[in-house]
């Protein structure tokens, strides 16, 4: 009998543990639970982390997430108001503010996530098509430069600023609303639509624009086009300052050409009238042998290796017919 007792005691403590197992969960800091009954929901959602319980075999605790969830978008092609494709990639970030209402509604989060395609998507679509395409890449009309501020202190000359600066005026556009406004005006439309499955959408992000292939090959050949003309007009420019500066090198050259060339004469016409002035006063001592001097030098001049026949009473031989008297006179 006391073997009997003991056994009986054994297995109501089993049973017991059993069953305080069976009805303990523990909820801890990244989830919430909602207690259902026969698919009715029991209470109030639990969301503070610990240990709860419920009666079981007959309550089920459905946990759900609580912290933020993530939700990536299906890229896909959405026409601007300005009537260019572009290839759109979204993101958001939403989490279960209601997990009553999420489950009564969606159950779980492979249905939320597709309803969460459902309304986020068209939003999408809905604001970018309301909206031209500048809208979507930026967010300000700040002022863009097409080199960087060091490279624009490096090009001297104003032509190629004017060219750079055409450049970037025409490249500007007018942005109303910006990307950032875009986003918001997105959420807006699609959390009206997700407060009745308790889910709340913290934001919505645009991953990436691109132009779809078709559009992309011709902005990429337009691109080069403007490149290549903004190059040529910059090339074109540095060309006519080449040539210029080649003038100016030419002009100062022939200034100083000239200039050294009037000085030399200069420096020359001032030495020969210096040595005339020598000459003269040292000739000048003795006109009669100034003339005598000179004179050989025309004999020398003009009778070397030359057949001529002159008088001996010319003029011309003077002093060669005194040389030959004053010979003859001292010969006898």
């Amino acid at each position: 009998m006391r073997a009997n007792k003991y056994i009986a005691i054994i297995v109501v403590l089993i049973i017991a543990g059993v069953v305080f197992l069976a009805s303990a969960y523990r909820v801890d800091e990244t989830e919430q639970v909602v207690i259902t009954q026969f698919g009715r929901v029991i209470g109030d959602p639990v969301t503070e982390p610990g240990l709860n319980f419920r009666i079981p075999f007959v309550q089920n605790a459905n946990y759900f997430p609580k912290n933020i969830q993530a939700w990536d978008g299906e890229p896909g092609q959405i026409p601007t108001l300005d009537k260019t494709y572009i290839w759109v990639d979204t993101f958001a970030r939403w989490r279960i503010v209601d997990p009553v209402a999420f489950l009564r509604t969606v159950t779980g989060i492979p249905s939320a996530l597709a309803r969460l395609d459902d309304i986020i998507n068209p939003a999408v679509r809905n604001v970018i098509t309301s909206h031209e395409l500048i809208e979507t890449v930026r967010n300000s009309n700040r002022e863009m430069t097409t080199l960087d501020q060091e490279e624009m202190e490096d090009v001297k000359s104003e032509a190629i600023k004017e060219v750079v600066k055409e450049e970037e005026e025409r490249d500007q556009y007018n942005v109303k609303v910006g990307r950032a406004a875009l986003t918001k005006m997105m959420l807006a439309e699609a959390q009206p639509k997700l407060d009745k499955f308790g889910i709340e959408v913290i934001d919505v992000k645009i991953k990436r624009v691109n132009y779809v292939e078709g559009v992309r090959e011709s902005v990429y050949k337009r691109m080069i086009a403007e490149r290549k003309q903004m190059a040529e007009k910059i090339r074109s420019i540095g060309q006519g300052e080449a040539r210029k500066i080649e003038g100016d090198k030419e002009r100062d050259l022939l200034e100083i050409q000239s200039g050294a060339y009037k000085k030399a004469e200069q420096i020359k016409g001032d030495a020969d009238a210096k040595a005339t002035d020598i000459y003269a006063d040292a000739y000048g001592r003795d006109p009669e042998f100034y003339s005598f001097m000179k004179s050989l030098e025309v004999y020398a001049d003009s009778l070397e290796g030359a057949d001529v026949v002159l008088s001996t009473d010319s003029e011309f031989l003077r002093y060669i017919e005194d040389f030959n008297s004053s010979d003859g006179n001292q010969t006898k």
